[in-house]
């Protein structure tokens, strides 16, 4: 097999049984038609459905000896997933996307033919996607603006949706953090990059897996995980409230007109806002705590359509 050409294509997959066929089909056919070389590689991180079985039978079962199959050993989250799929990968470029087809397949090729033409990072960028509504795309925004400031780099519009040559998914693979932000160090890598842009399409089946708490918590992970921004936060409203207290307590000296009840709520935020510092704080004392502990990222339990489908561990 000639592998200066070959494509990897890393689709991470959480309870996505019902989509599955389609996405195979979907970018077989159009990487088929573009004559372009190419391996998929579907990533399960920890279903409760029956996407492992799925995927075993799209690979394992022999229907299609391009696609492969990685099983975690439970559900750890869509960033080590992709990881997992990269570590995995043999082709002389990667693509990432997802499983539900809202990456577009033709959109793939362009990325390749991109790749072709001596790009080494080339990056999807979302259009406006009118059918969210316009809180979903100013909080989206947002996210992408402070996550951009954090990082040092341009977000607005970014995706996992990227694929990378061999080099730069060498150094993506060689940033060791516990909570390793895959979009955005894609991003700080560096390298000869362009964009692309492409239409959100609708799910081909089934529906997101993702809430509105596990978005949030998901933007905290990315923020935190670049920025102390949060810690500046939680100094400056401890300089607010000190100047306010101060204030207080001039004009009681020498006016003697300070209201009890505004004192007691000055208490009461003050008490609040140093219970908000202390959680932040310990949210960094945390990843500091995982990252000395060093646990694997993630743990490969099986494989399918591969030669080898012993259990494995992987501890980047």
């Amino acid at each position: 097999m000639n592998m200066d050409r070959f494509l990897s294509v890393v689709i991470p997959a959480y309870n996505e049984q019902s989509v599955l066929p389609h996405t195979v089909k979907a970018v077989c056919e159009t990487l088929s038609r573009e004559r372009i070389p190419f391996e998929m590689i579907f990533v399960d991180d920890g279903s409760q459905d029956g996407t492992w079985e799925c995927i075993r039978a799209l690979s394992g079962g022999g229907q299609d000896a391009r696609v492969r199959g990685l099983r975690l050993s439970r559900h750890f989250g869509k960033d080590p997933s992709i990881f997992a799929g990269l570590c995995e990968a043999r082709g002389a470029c990667v693509a990432v996307m997802d499983c539900d087809l809202q990456h577009p397949p033709e959109t793939l090729a362009a990325m390749y033919r991109l790749w072709e033409q001596g790009w080494q990072v080339v990056s999807g960028i979302k259009q406006e996607r009118t059918r969210e509504s316009g809180l979903h795309r100013a909080l989206a925004r947002a996210f992408n603006a402070a996550l951009g400031r954090a990082a040092g780099v341009d977000m607005q519009g970014t995706s996992d949706f990227i694929l990378l040559d061999r080099a730069p998914l060498e150094a993506v693979l060689s940033y060791r953090e516990q909570d390793a932000f895959f979009r955005v160090i894609a991003s700080l890598v560096g390298f000869r990059r362009t964009r692309i842009s492409f239409s959100v399409a609708p799910r081909a089946a089934g529906n997101s897996k993702w809430s509105f708490v596990s978005l949030l918590r998901y933007a905290m992970q990315g923020i935190t995980a670049f920025s102390g921004a949060p810690l500046a936060g939680a100094w400056w409203g401890a300089a607010l409230f000190s100047s306010a207290a101060l204030v207080s307590a001039l004009t009681y000296a020498f006016s003697g007109e300070v209201s009890g009840e505004w004192i007691g709520i000055m208490l009461l935020l003050a008490c609040a806002w140093i219970l908000a510092a202390l959680g932040v704080l310990g949210g960094y004392v945390y990843k500091l705590y995982r990252q000395a502990v060093n646990r694997p990222r993630f743990l490969i339990a099986e494989r399918s359509g591969c030669e080898d489908e012993e259990v494995s561990e992987n501890t980047l």
